[in-house]
């Protein structure tokens, strides 16, 4: 297997036309199983983005194209190493066990988080840009207190590494060698502003600026991504320090549903990344080795039936979001200020029962 590599061209293993060079290094089962999950966060996804559309949640942020680059390295993870996402790890969600209704709160405003962080060793999505990589640090600074072999990882874009909470919490990580893995999943775009523009150099050897191994890898290719980030968990993991992986993707759909992606991006950008699509490179691997066992794809396309019903169910049994509780949470004692508020929140929604008469 060729080494991994801190610059130049990514790390890949799986050509985008499902070539893989050695195919007797993976297990079939676990190339099916990294499909199963890209498949299903596909389907969570549009579904999602579809009730969005219909006025059923408030946001949802697309993961589409950027399966792989999730995949691949949640499960290259213990299931106990502790995960900080930002607001589109939907797949590392799901891996780590949560249900489509909670999935679902947060963007429908029921709650802050609809899962235990505890209990699922994943952190609530992170909406501030690079707010949590701070977190994440100090957290993986407690667990290199406590002496455990715990990984801490942490995910975010390239538009989060321009800010400053990113590049203080690379330098402590790095100064205090905490165990942490900050993975960038570099989709090419902050928003509207195109990677190119952000930085004049690369995440990755920037990275290694402030004492971090840094990996550069094919964000659509799940193998590659998952082989990286088992390398850089053993690394952390075995003392080795800090790390930073560099996922090469693209965001083929808006930045969340209040987006417009053709205002800043043209066509033939898009059609040739559609052209490197994470699922359909495993699909042409699987077809190439014949890796699909008598009636298994038709049982996932089940599951991802069964997974759309089950989200579309449980959004429709939230019902009215009753956002008064809201203003109890805000401060530890109420302000004239805050009390203010509540009333034209009252008032706001007593303007609808007049309308109705």
């Amino acid at each position: 297997m060729q080494e991994f590599v801190t610059a130049g061209d990514p790390f890949r293993l799986l050509a985008p036309d499902g070539t893989l060079a050695d195919p007797q290094a993976w297990p079939a089962d676990l190339v099916r199983e990294q499909y199963r999950w890209m498949r299903l966060t596909r389907r969570l996804d549009s579904e999602a983005f579809a009730l969005q559309r219909h006025g059923e949640l408030g946001l949802w942020a697309p993961s589409l194209g950027q399966e792989a680059a999730q995949v691949g390295s949640i499960t290259a993870l213990r299931p106990t190493d502790y995960v900080f996402p930002s607001y589109r790890e939907h797949a590392a969600a799901l891996v780590r066990g949560v249900t489509p209704a909670q999935m679902l709160e947060q963007w429908r405003g029921v709650s802050g988080c609809g899962w235990d962080p505890a209990a699922l060793h994943l952190h609530a999505y992170t909406v501030v840009l690079a707010a949590h990589l701070p977190h994440a640090t100090g957290y993986a600074m407690g667990v290199q207190r406590d002496g455990t072999d715990e990984v801490v990882t942490a995910y975010f874009g390239d538009g989060a590494s321009s800010q400053g909470d990113a590049n203080e919490a690379f330098n402590w990580a790095a100064a205090c060698s905490a165990p942490v893995l900050f993975f960038c999943q570099n989709n090419q775009y902050a928003i509207s502003t195109p990677a190119r523009l952000q930085m004049r150099t690369p995440l990755h050897q920037r990275a290694r600026g402030f004492g971090l191994e840094s990996y550069l890898v094919d964000g659509n290719d799940v193998l590659a991504v998952h082989e990286v980030t088992k390398r850089a968990v053993e690394q952390i993991r075995s003392g080795g320090g800090p790390a930073l992986i560099e996922a090469v993707t693209y965001r083929m759909g808006a930045h969340t549903s209040s987006d417009d992606p053709t205002r800043y991006r043209d066509q033939a950008e898009s059609d040739a990344w559609a052209a490197q699509d994470p699922i359909v490179r495993v699909e042409k691997l699987l077809d190439a080795q014949d890796w699909w066992p008598d009636g298994w794809r038709a049982g996932l396309d089940a599951e991802c039936d069964r997974l759309g019903e089950e989200l579309r169910a449980a959004c429709q049994a939230f019902g009215t979001v009753d956002l008064d509780g809201l203003f109890d949470t805000v401060l530890g004692a109420p302000t004239a200020l805050l009390e203010a508020q509540r009333a034209e929140y009252a008032s706001f929604l007593a303007s609808f029962e007049e309308v109705g008469r």
